[in-house]
């Protein structure tokens, strides 16, 4: 398969890091979360699993670096526990 390769994904404000590549994770984040600001999209939900928490403190570490990113924390129980962090970002500036 080509490296270089494009995933078509839905901006739904779910972001499942399951599928991906961890290489990839320091690229998908960002971009992902810049396309649910254009479409009004505020609050995010990332999908890193428990695992041994390595994805977890990449995503954290990506997130710490964003200047879009209002705030983020664990999800509740309700929402994937230790497995899931809650993003809310800074509306895109308006035109």
């Amino acid at each position: 398969m080509d490296d270089n390769h494009t995933v078509s994904l839905p901006i739904d404000g779910t972001l499942d890091l399951h599928a991906f590549r961890p290489a990839d994770i320091k690229f998908l984040v960002p971009d992902y979360l810049e396309e649910c600001r254009k479409a009004g999209i505020v609050h995010v939900r990332i999908i890193h699993g428990k695992g041994t928490g390595a994805l977890r403190r990449t995503v954290h570490a990506i997130l710490d670096r964003l200047d879009m990113v209002a705030a983020y924390r664990l999800a509740g129980e309700d929402a994937g526990s230790w497995g899931a962090t809650l993003v809310t970002l800074h509306p895109p500036p308006s035109p």
